[in-house]
């Protein structure tokens, strides 16, 4: 499995505050079945990362686990909120892409707020593709889920954290992720961990559950590849 979306460098923002807790969660990503994962810290108002700070911090990482032995590739990337994006120059946004690829994360706002729209496309005017975190958990998309469909209409992916599709953050979110998996409007699962207790790596398990079981490798291999690599995606199988 390719994780797209995690929370694995130390105290940067809300996932491991030390070097030993990224280490315990390269490990259960490990255990979970995965093999590449990227490392997404927030970059946003509450926590204002840039990306000299993220590569100096996955340098460090990146020596540890080859210390430790771990079989876990962790790749160059962040979660980026709207407000955060207009403040960031286009070198900033480059060096913000998830691996090799043209894709951004984008991280859909969990509370109303107005504008994400125009950010987002005005993100896809300055040259990036965009990638949706969450927006199964977006307030703004479940009373308006034609919004999202616009997005993705204008060439935008739609990446379900795993444990929305099983019940983690409630019914009223996993019944919002599985009405977009029965509209085709998935198209990438992630683990978004943040730890190995309450928000731990993996989606294989949680996918094995939903009726999304059987595009378990396109939605966490095949999907993922193609955007790191900057290669077209592949389509979604019959």
């Amino acid at each position: 499995m390719i994780d797209l979306h995690c929370h694995i460098l130390p105290g940067i923002d809300d996932g491991p505050e030390d070097l030993v807790g990224s280490i315990e969660l390269a490990r259960a990503a490990v255990a979970a079945g995965i093999t590449t994962t990227v490392a997404t810290p927030h970059v946003s108002a509450s926590y204002p990362n840039r990306p000299a700070e993220i590569a100096r911090l996955l340098s460090q990482l990146r020596a540890e686990i080859a210390r430790e032995g771990i079989p876990l590739t962790v790749l160059p990337g962040a979660e980026l909120s709207a407000r955060a994006v207009g403040a960031l120059t286009d070198g900033e946004l480059a060096a913000s892409r998830l691996g090799d690829g043209p894709w951004l994360l984008l991280e859909c706002p969990l509370s109303r707020v107005e504008g994400f729209s125009e950010a987002a496309l005005a993100l896809k005017g300055r040259g990036f593709e965009v990638l949706l975190a969450h927006p199964e958990r977006s307030p703004l998309f479940r009373s308006d889920p034609s919004a999202l469909e616009e997005l993705v209409a204008a060439g935008m992916l739609c990446s379900i954290t795993a444990g929305s599709l099983t019940g983690r953050f409630g019914e009223t979110i996993q019944d919002f992720a599985l009405t977009l998996a029965e509209e085709d409007l998935v198209h990438n699962v992630v683990s978004d961990a943040h730890n190995t207790a309450r928000r731990p790596p993996g989606a294989l398990t949680e996918l094995a559950q939903t009726a999304l079981a059987p595009l378990a490798r396109w939605l966490t291999e095949q999907v993922p590849a193609a955007l790191l690599a900057g290669a077209a995606v592949p389509p979604r199988p019959g």
